[in-house]
């Protein structure tokens, strides 16, 4: 019995130990079957997902889901804390011989306690090693504890420093490409046709080409990530690379008067950061998953962006160049997006929503205010022509 304690103990507190390993300090991808962070986004996950995709509205949709991030970061901390806790336990149980103040019968809830109380270094002394076995036990624990409170220290302002890193870009992107954001509207807002210039494209695919970088890096490091909603219901990190993959997939298709150097690389990258991120979310590949991309919508892209100028390039092998393009990204995206549950922008805006920068909560107050004033101006200026 004791031995089999120790011997459980051990197993609890290894497992911990290399799981937080690999979660925290561990700058790649792990593909063993069990952890206990993958076990517990993969049985978490889900149910809440489904709970938040009740609820009807967009907004609040978005904001409970958005919940889950930061909430399953705290979850796992505490599981890998209460593991630790009772792992050390086990070990006392089976080892170990101590003393109580009160005379008490040392049961196993007790060594719980006293395990807790050392591994959070509170030292209240109620209960005490009395073995050379016990106390070594005793010190190691509360130095990994110590340590546990650095990792958390640490820890967090990592993460919300690549959070914040994410969110940057994306914010950027709503002059660009709209609210949500759509390839179309990029390519019209950002080459300038006029004088035949693409150059403010190129620098922008050259951004979010590192970008995408970023976000595979940050994501494969602290896959937690992945569950962080952006600060806008209309905004996400997938809805951003998909957009850029999809105007790099029509510069690469074909633009008259455009160059697709600089868009091949960005397409490289992108399409790299989705087909890992893909697997670090467990998403599934799914073949009855209909394309984003339709004849009619297509046609209503070269109709929009011929209004501003810009001509796609046209006929059967330009269409299947783009489909072949879109092939090897989009299975992706809408896995990622189906085991997420982030809405993917469309192609084309058909809406007539402003853009984020341009909705605030004062505007039509103020527009109201201001036709006010330019009412009563008018009545006085009729008042002073009539004397």
């Amino acid at each position: 019995m004791y031995v089999f304690a120790i011997i459980a103990g051990l197993a609890i507190i290894f497992t911990v130990l290399i799981d937080a390993f690999e979660t925290v300090a561990l700058p790649r991808r792990v593909q063993r079957h069990f952890r206990i962070s993958i076990f517990f986004y993969r049985n978490t996950w889900a149910p809440y997902a489904r709970l938040a995709s009740l609820i009807k509205s967009p907004t609040q949709r978005e904001t409970m889901l958005g919940y889950f991030g930061p909430l399953s970061l705290l979850a796992l901390l505490g599981i890998w804390a209460f593991s630790l806790i009772f792992g050390f336990a086990l070990l006392q149980y089976g080892g170990g011989e101590h003393l109580s103040f009160g005379n008490q019968v040392i049961t196993f809830r007790l060594l719980i306690y006293q395990s807790g109380e050392t591994f959070f270094t509170l030292g209240y002394g109620d209960i005490t090693p009395a073995s050379t076995f016990a106390r070594i036990l005793s010190v190691v624990e509360s130095g990994m504890g110590f340590g546990f409170l650095a990792v958390v220290i640490g820890y967090l302002p990592t993460i919300y420093t690549a959070f914040s890193r994410r969110e940057i870009e994306i914010s950027l992107l709503d002059a660009r490409a709209g609210s949500p954001p759509s390839a179309t509207e990029l390519l019209s807002r950002t080459i300038d046709v006029r004088n035949k210039n693409n150059e403010t494209l190129d620098r922008l695919f050259h951004d979010w080409e590192r970008w995408a970088a970023e976000v595979l890096e940050s994501h494969l490091s602290y896959p937690v990530l992945s569950f962080y909603r952006s600060q806008h219901s209309n905004q996400s990190w997938l809805g951003a690379l998909t957009v850029i993959l999809d105007a790099t997939a029509l510069v690469i298709a074909g633009i008259d008067g455009v160059s697709s150097e600089q868009a091949r690389s960005t397409f490289k990258m992108a399409r790299h950061a989705v087909v890992d991120l893909a697997q670090v979310v467990s998403a599934h590949y799914d073949p009855t998953i209909p394309e984003r991309l339709t004849s009619e919508t297509l046609a209503q892209i070269r109709a929009q962006v011929a209004s501003k100028g810009l001509t796609l390039t046209e006929g059967p092998e330009a269409e299947e160049k783009l489909r072949e393009i879109r092939m090897r990204y989009e299975p992706y995206v809408l896995a990622i997006a189906r085991t997420l549950y982030i809405p993917l922008p469309p192609w084309i805006r058909r809406d007539t929503i402003r853009d984020n920068w341009q909705a605030g909560p004062w505007d039509r107050m103020i527009q109201a205010q201001g036709l006010g004033r330019i009412h009563a101006e008018r009545r006085g200026a009729q008042v002073e022509d009539h004397f």
